[in-house]
């Protein structure tokens, strides 16, 4: 997605202020012209990130009066502290017994590995079920991409790490990752080749049948 102009960021943002909100009520927050508002919010829901329905209150008669809210594309832009809580609850986990930590992450690997298995066929070439696992990978955000290196070989990339807050305080994130590639891909080696938390730009694994 574009970067959103701050004039159209504030103007969303005054949508999530009220929750639901008119072009009047944007301008008047924001103290600029209700035509002003009223072009941000247009662009806002050309933009997916604003949906607009008519208000209760539009009057009987002229122009109907639009309440606009946030869409779940929208409110991807506000701000999220889902890493720091993580963190937060695991510390408490680890004060009360350190090894509870390792079976979360285990039982977060083995959960991921269930799902996999229900889209990865088992017997099929291995690059089919690699082209899936990337895609699995891709729709968990870590933004991920797949090339062939050579016959039965390929690299996996990872140009986002979904887990970034937790993988920076706790390195059973990135062992989980690995073990869930590895069970996912039992008939091949699979070697990470370059890792974001050791200050990569990327995480890479070479994946390689047996």
């Amino acid at each position: 997605m574009p970067p959103v102009p701050a004039g159209r960021r504030a103007v969303l943002y005054a949508v999530r202020r009220r929750g639901d909100a008119s072009a009047e009520d944007v301008a008047a927050d924001l103290g600029i012209t209700v035509s002003g508002a009223r072009q941000h919010l247009a662009g806002l829901v050309q933009a997916g990130l604003a949906g607009a329905g008519e208000a209760d209150e539009s009057p009987r008669r002229g122009r109907p009066r639009l309440a606009y809210h946030v869409t779940a594309a929208g409110d991807a832009l506000f701000p999220k502290a889902y890493g720091a809580l993580t963190n937060e609850l695991l510390g408490y986990v680890e004060e009360i017994d350190a090894a509870g930590v390792d079976r979360l992450f285990e039982r977060r690997r083995d959960q991921r590995v269930i799902h996999a298995r229900q889209r990865l066929v088992a017997g099929s070439p291995l690059g089919e079920r690699v082209a899936e696992l990337t895609r699995i990978l891709d729709e968990d955000g870590y933004l991920a991409e797949v090339s062939t290196i050579g016959p039965d070989h390929y690299l996996v990339v990872e140009h986002n790490c979904a887990i970034a807050a937790v993988a920076g305080r706790y390195g059973q994130a990135c062992t989980s990752e690995i073990d869930f590639i590895r069970t996912v891909l039992p008939d091949a080696t699979v070697t990470r080749v370059s890792h974001m938390a050791s200050g990569d730009r990327r995480c890479a694994y070479d994946v390689q049948a047996r």
